[in-house]
């Protein structure tokens, strides 16, 4: 187990670096001077050397890259343009944001995605599977932005009951829970539906399999066969994909927090590409790579604990 866990953490530091190489490659194929397009048009030769030397664009092209690696790998993302501070720091400002964002949105999600599968197999071919599955199928469909704009019309705008911008104070735990809800009702609406439809396939295949046919055979209630069997030996298969659906999350936050105006991971990546502020610009997107390859490193790991045959399946 442990040289599996071993190349997994192996393989996710050469993806790592695949996505360093690549945002630095970007960086030197944007036509023109990267300090002109940083600075704009307008800059003085002065700001313009001061940006080179503070990018190490003054160097050569090797040296650039070894630096940039090496930088990248003692965990040093640079120093933020315009305000000159660390962006690591900037980043554990607002990550945590991000982060309890996309949890709140994948353990409602998950619940109630779970429970409408679960429904969806007992109900099986009847009216309550149909609705459940048009649910879901419209839930997956319309984009979280979409849903970002309504709700925010329709619940902050129209109602006013909750509030239409910002993430609250942590001082102030039901204004913070009040910020919370549409931001995360926005991104989690989506995966309701796809885990719906995962647990209902993962289970009605935990139905065809010969111990629960042995159970039903000797008259255990439909109801207990499903919940209490067949959603357990189905949710060996659905924790993996769940697992890579929370990197999903924080990824798939940005809209959110830039209709609502949180702060967080996506708005400061998003800020960062408007103001062309390079080195925010990388450094979040590196953050975003690493948690999404930690969410999928892990999802293999659970996979692997649950179910030997994946293990041997991705070694």
């Amino acid at each position: 187990m442990t040289l599996f866990i071993l190349r997994r953490i192996g393989l996710g530091v050469v993806i790592l670096f695949v996505v360093a190489l690549m945002l630095f490659s970007l960086m030197h194929m944007i036509p023109g001077d990267p300090a002109v397009v940083a600075l704009g048009a307008r800059s003085t030769p002065e700001m313009r050397l001061s940006f080179h030397q503070m990018m190490g664009l003054d160097r050569p092209f090797y040296e650039q890259l070894g630096l940039f690696v090496g930088r990248l790998s003692v965990g040093d993302l640079g120093v933020d343009v315009w305000s000159r501070r660390p962006v690591l720091t900037m980043i554990a400002e607002v990550l945590p944001h991000t982060v309890t964002l996309a949890l709140a949105s994948f353990v409602w999600a998950v619940a109630l995605g779970v429970a409408l599968g679960c429904l969806a197999v007992l109900y099986r071919g009847r009216w309550p599977d149909w609705m459940i599955g048009l649910l879901s199928i419209g839930f997956v469909a319309v984009p979280s932005f979409v849903v970002s704009l309504y709700t925010l019309l329709l619940f902050a705008v129209t109602l006013n009951w909750l509030p239409a911008i910002g993430a609250g104070e942590m001082t102030d735990p039901l204004g913070y829970l009040k910020a919370l809800i549409l931001p995360s009702f926005a991104i989690g609406l989506g995966w309701v539906g796809y885990v719906s439809r995962i647990v209902r396939a993962a289970m009605i295949e935990a139905m065809n399999e010969p111990y629960v046919r042995t159970l039903q055979s000797f008259g255990v209630a439909q109801r207990r066969v499903i919940l209490r069997y067949a959603l357990r030996q189905s949710m060996l298969s659905v924790l993996s994909v769940i697992a890579i659906g929370f990197g999903g999350l924080l990824t798939g936050s940005v809209f959110a927090e830039i209709v609502f105006s949180r702060p967080g991971l996506g708005k400061m990546t998003y800020d960062a590409v408007i103001t062309r502020n390079f080195p925010v610009v990388i450094g979040t997107v590196m953050v975003t790579a690493a948690l999404y390859v930690s969410c999928m490193i892990l999802a293999d790991i659970l996979a692997a604990v649950l179910d030997p045959r994946v293990k041997r399946a991705l070694q």
